[in-house]
């Protein structure tokens, strides 16, 4: 899978995972906190309700729920207009059994606030907007017209107009920071699991690309010799039957098809068995490896190392994690994508770090975004600007997402900034720069926590 076909969820996508079921429970939980309140309250405060008319909306709900139970099966999943229609459902009983106890008189008045979060937290932003719109205008109608709480004795039970007013203001800014508040959360929480799960996804294809390519050098290696006989059989027999059209034709016919064979297994793969030196390159190489696809896309990708010391032989042997070189290659992409002529890649080492240093000469990170670079589907780019700069990208951040995951996952700390041309040479001139810096302990083979000894080659396994 590549970035470009991976996409996130979307808010109907989630809509219609809610279960009826689950909706069906809730109802019930609602219910039954209703009949107990309206039940008790006349005979713990001496209330006079109307009970009938009370019992008849609850008596609706109940309708309903059994009607959901009995017609639908348990595994329903509701779409995104069903659920809608069944939380306002439950917000215009709620509001009518408060028009009938009260109104805004009615501490439970707060119960309004329920209906509108769970369409923040569940449903699109086109239902949530509705939603808190009814929930606004439900409230706005109970402040001035409900029936007015009396006790058995005839008095009425209400509070000042000032409060009225203050319980109908401070409902509607609930209503909206509540469903704003859910809904930003909520939303963010989304983002980071569908990115997280792309990242997996990204690691598992690198690590079966990975495995793949040991499986064709195992096979390559063990093939050999058999192919090397069938080679030097067919060679003789070719020999031997130059007077021998009808069977000369066929041996070398043997002979071609070895030689086909043995240069299809070179192209695949040229090591042995699972060798334990394929665990660990030098540092050079692992770049090279993560930069080449992307070095013959009309960009010039320039590979360089600078050691503490200024000698090549200090160069360190790191561990070939497939974190690291999903990682970089997805930093190089991001680099050639936005380039103008030249990407550079620098490495450099010391007895502490492992610093590598991707730099190309286009427009840089935009200032605005600089600080949330890594952030999942951060990027809101205008469809002109992703097709003239980044056709085959969608520029939502989750390559840079992905790339900062994996990388950290490796032990790595990763910078985004903007360069300057510090040459004062026009064609030097620096963008975009990401620095990924590992504690030398954390991946070099030959003095790291991980390091790995050589030991025996073993046979790869299915």
């Amino acid at each position: 899978m590549t970035q470009s076909t991976i996409r996130p969820l979307t808010g109907r996508m989630r809509a219609s995972w809610i279960r009826l079921r689950t909706m069906i429970a809730l109802r019930w939980f609602a219910i039954a906190g209703q009949l107990i309140a309206t039940t008790f309250a006349p005979l713990l405060y001496g209330l006079e309700l109307e009970l009938g008319w009370c019992y008849l909306v609850i008596g609706a709900s109940i309708i309903g729920n059994l009607i959901a139970t009995l017609v639908f099966p348990e595994n329903k999943r509701l779409s995104e207009r069903e659920n809608l229609f069944m939380i306002m459902f439950d917000l215009l009983q709620l509001s009518l059994l408060l028009f009938l106890t009260g109104g805004l008189n009615n501490p439970f008045a707060i119960l309004l606030l329920g209906p509108v979060t769970i369409s923040a937290a569940a449903l699109t932003l086109r239902s949530t907007i509705v939603m808190c719109g009814l929930a606004i205008v439900l409230v706005t109608v109970l402040a001035w017209f409900h029936i007015p709480l009396r006790t058995q004795a005839g008095d009425i039970l209400a509070i000042p107009q000032m409060f009225i007013f203050g319980t109908w203001i401070s409902l509607i800014i609930a209503i909206l920071f509540t469903s704003a508040y859910s809904r930003r959360v909520t939303t963010e929480i989304h983002s980071m699991a569908d990115a997280l799960a792309a990242t997996q996804m990204a690691l598992s294809r690198e690590q079966k690309l990975t495995d793949l390519g040991g499986v064709v050098a195992a096979a390559a290696h063990e093939l050999g010799t058999p192919l090397a006989t069938i080679k030097l059989a067919s060679a003789e027999l070719v020999s031997e039957l130059r007077d021998r059209p009808d069977l000369l034709e066929d041996a070398q016919l043997i002979r071609d098809q070895s030689d086909r064979c043995r240069d299809i297994l070179r192209d695949m793969g040229r090591a042995g068995k699972d060798d334990l030196h394929l665990r660990h390159a030098p540092l050079m190489t692992v770049i090279e490896t993560a930069a080449d696809p992307h070095r013959t896309r009309g960009k010039n990708v320039i590979l360089g190392f600078n050691p503490a010391d200024g000698s090549e032989m200090s160069q360190p042997s790191i561990r070939q994690m497939p974190e690291i070189v999903h990682g970089l290659r997805n930093l190089v992409q991001n680099a050639v994508d936005f380039a103008a002529d030249t990407v550079w890649i620098e490495a450099r080492w010391n007895e502490q770090d492992i610093v590598v240093r991707i730099m190309d000469d286009g427009p840089g990170f935009p200032p605005h975004v600089l600080g949330r670079i890594g952030d999942p589907f951060m990027g809101k780019r205008r469809r002109a600007e992703r097709s003239d700069q980044r056709p085959e990208y969608e520029g939502m951040g989750l390559g840079l997402f992905i790339a900062k995951t994996l990388l950290e996952r490796s032990g790595a700390r990763l910078k985004f900034a903007n360069g300057a041309d510090e040459s004062g040479v026009r064609h030097r001139r620096i963008g975009a720069v990401v620095e990924v810096r590992w504690p030398r302990q954390k991946i070099d083979d030959a003095r790291g926590e991980f390091s790995i000894g050589l030991g025996d080659n073993r046979h790869i396994t299915a």
